[in-house]
């Protein structure tokens, strides 16, 4: 049997290809982005008790209701915005689904979606299984902020949406409250919706804030806003997530969503509302906690030959290796995790275009110990060998 496949150019994800590098050649793995620590002690013990309460059957599509309260007390207190958990709010099984269901909701056969790259890569297949077609706006080292003239420039009377993403995987860069308020200008102008993905929300070091777009009254009103419990409580694999968004686009994305997914697994959202109400300080300790782990990495990587510029958010951290050899990134990086010992990930493949770059990205999302070994590895003159 043949088939003709929808995406003849994809092949297996480049996160998965590096874990399982990693795992043939026992390397540390700094490239996949999850912890290799536990969620909070209290919270399994949460879900435990739901689990074993009864709460596991399907529970409404849009989500538990009492989660979605949470979020929305969460959102009022973070953002100073007053969001309706009924109308505005919808839970999903990982931040994947919320990110393709958004599309899938105002993308239209021949309409233009644009991108910032390095540009995470999940964003284009669903762009490009909604009939559209996505217009990629690079973003320059060091700083990687968004290009505005450049934005302007590939913006017409196709475009549809557009995806941002602050903090930025793989780059670290966040968004400004004057990002904020050209993006509003451009998007008024054209009439566009805004697409954000915000899982790392709670991830802004040196004393910076997250600047959602719903701190911005007319972003807000034309976006939709997408955040992870996995990425906020340590826990990757449960793979939950939420949307905020209008009341319209709400209802436009749950007529989609019903038929991906339904809905989420039960006792594990019961158990996040109950965390979410009796620890709502949690989120808020994150940026200090991987604030002292990136801090950790990069002064353990002093006189590696790798340029660290600090990342501002997520837990990834760049590197520039221009130093260390001419390689590209791709073979730069099978030849840490395999000649080395760490795993990392290229930065070219969240890109269209090529650049001279010489960047890997580094997941600081880890034990100190496995911070220090690794950083170890990349001091030690087995690096060398890369000329």
């Amino acid at each position: 049997m043949t088939i003709e496949s929808k995406f003849p150019g994809v092949g297996t994800t480049i996160f998965t290809i590096m874990s399982q590098m990693a795992n043939d050649h026992g390397a540390i793995n700094l490239s996949q982005g999850f912890p290799d620590f536990s969620p909070p002690v209290e919270l399994l013990e949460m879900c435990e008790k739901y689990l074993r309460g009864g709460y596991n059957q399907y529970p409404p599509m849009s989500g538990v209701p009492y989660l979605r309260e949470q979020i929305a007390l969460k959102l009022e207190r973070l953002y100073q915005t007053e969001l309706d958990p009924d109308s505005n709010i919808t839970i999903t099984s990982g931040a994947t689904e919320s990110l393709f269901v958004a599309i899938q909701s105002v993308v239209r056969p021949g309409d233009e979606v644009i991108v910032f790259d390095p540009a995470y890569d999940s964003y284009e297949p669903a762009v490009t299984m909604a009939g559209g077609q996505t217009i990629h706006v690079p973003m320059a080292a060091p700083n990687f902020h968004i290009d505005f003239d450049r934005l302007g420039e590939a913006i017409n009377i196709r475009t549809r949406l557009i995806i941002v993403n602050s903090p930025h995987n793989p780059c670290g860069s966040i968004i400004s409250a004057a990002d904020l308020e050209k993006l509003a200008s451009m998007t008024r102008q054209h009439d566009l919706y805004i697409l954000s993905d915000e899982v790392y929300e709670h991830m802004v070091y040196d004393g910076a804030i997250h600047h959602s777009l719903l701190t911005n009254e007319e972003l807000r009103n034309r976006s939709f806003v997408v955040s992870s419990f996995g990425k906020t409580y340590h826990a990757t694999g449960w793979k939950v997530a939420y949307c905020a968004a209008p009341v319209a686009l709400t209802a436009e994305f749950r007529k989609i969503h019903q038929f991906v997914t339904f809905t989420t697994h039960t006792p594990t959202q019961w158990a996040l509302a109950e965390y979410m109400e009796q620890t709502p300080d949690h989120y808020l300790q994150l940026p200090a906690f991987y604030q002292a782990k990136r801090d950790l990495f990069n002064s353990a990587m002093t006189g590696s030959g790798f340029n660290l510029t600090p990342s501002a958010g997520t837990y990834f951290q760049l590197a520039d290796y221009s130093d260390l050899s001419d390689q590209d990134d791709v073979a730069f990086s099978s030849f840490l995790t395999q000649q080395v010992g760490v795993a990392a990930i290229p930065i070219s493949v969240f890109r269209k275009e090529p650049t001279s770059d010489r960047l890997v990205r580094f997941c600081f999302a880890k034990e100190d110990e496995t911070i220090i070994k690794a950083a170890a590895l990349l001091c030690s003159e087995k690096v060398e060998q890369a000329k």
